[in-house]
C-alpha cells in the first residue's frame, strides 16, 4: 500500500538556523521557508537525491510542534511521511484493520498541495506516520 518516503520530518525550534545548518554547513538545496496555518507550522524543505527532509517549526502558541519541542527543546525526529496512490482507500483499509488517524480522519491539504493524513504513532512503534497522495 504504502509508497516510497516522501520525506522525513525533524522539528527544530529555530528554523533560520536549521536552515542554514543544511545549506552551510552540509551543502544541501533548502527551500523557502512556507507557513502551513491549517497544520500550526512553518517548514522548508531540504532536497536530496531519493527523498527529502522537512524542518518543522511552531506557527503560533498552539501549534503541535510547540508541545513536541516543549518536551524535546533541541527538536528531533517527528515524522515520516510515505506515498499513497488513494488516500481515501489507504485511509480506509488502515482503519479496517486498527489504526487510528489523528484529527478527524478527513485529509488536509499538505504542504505540498495534496491530500495528507496522520496515523497515531502508538499504532505505529511509536512513530508518527504521514500519509499523502502521490
Amino acid at each position: 500500500m504504502i509508497g516510497r518516503l516522501n520525506h522525513v520530518a525533524i522539528a527544530v525550534p529555530d528554523l533560520v538556523k536549521a536552515s542554514a545548518l543544511y545549506r552551510e554547513t552540509l551543502g544541501a538545496k533548502v527551500s523557502a521557508p512556507l507557513p502551513q496555518p491549517d497544520h500550526g507550522v512553518t517548514v522548508v524543505f531540504v532536497d536530496l537525491p531519493n527523498t527529502k527532509i522537512e524542518l518543522l517549526a511552531p506557527l503560533g502558541e498552539a501549534s503541535p510542534i510547540a508541545k513536541f519541542l516543549a518536551r524535546n527543546p533541541d527538536g528531533g525526529m517527528h515524522h515520516l511521511c510515505y506515498e499513497v496512490e488513494d488516500i481515501l482507500a489507504a485511509r480506509d483499509r488502515l482503519v479496517a484493520d486498527g489504526a487510528r488517524m489523528l484529527g478527524d480522519g478527513n485529509p488536509k491539504t499538505g504542504a505540498h498541495g495534496k491530500p495528507v493524513l496522520f496515523l497515531h504513532p502508538k499504532d505505529f512503534q511509536g512513530t508518527l506516520i504521514e500519509i499523502e497522495q502521490a
